[in-house]
């Protein structure tokens, strides 16, 4: 069974940092894309940064420049480091990933969410 967890997540004052991190475990292989979403209060989910294996790691206009993804293949693991946060950043965080495998075809896991709350 494939699982992925988010870890990091909380409350923080404007400016400040935050790290998520996000481990996958299970019987999993030729993951392709790992990726950071969002889900703000009232809004959808939305696409945070990407980080396609062998690619350019993507980060939205939203978050360019203060956020930062990166992924350890070799312990299935990928961050966000999250600098200058601010009130709007507010919102659950996923962690994503998708691939193929001869096991499963194609795969879309996500995790079950990590709070960020920024707020004075």
């Amino acid at each position: 069974q494939v699982q992925l967890v988010e870890s990091g997540g909380g409350l923080v004052q404007p400016g400040g940092s935050l790290r998520l991190s996000c481990v996958v475990s299970g019987n999993i292989t030729n993951i392709k894309h790992m990726g950071w979403y969002r889900r703000a209060p009232g809004k959808q989910r939305e696409l945070v940064a990407a980080a396609p294996i062998g690619g350019t790691t993507v980060h939205t206009d939203p978050v360019k420049g203060r956020f930062t993804i990166s992924r350890d293949n070799a312990k299935n693991m990928v961050y966000l480091q999250m600098n200058s946060l601010k009130p709007e950043d507010t919102a659950v965080y996923y962690c994503n990933i998708k691939g193929i495998s001869p096991r499963l075809g194609a795969y879309d896991f996500w995790g079950q969410g990590t709070q960020v709350t920024v707020s004075s």
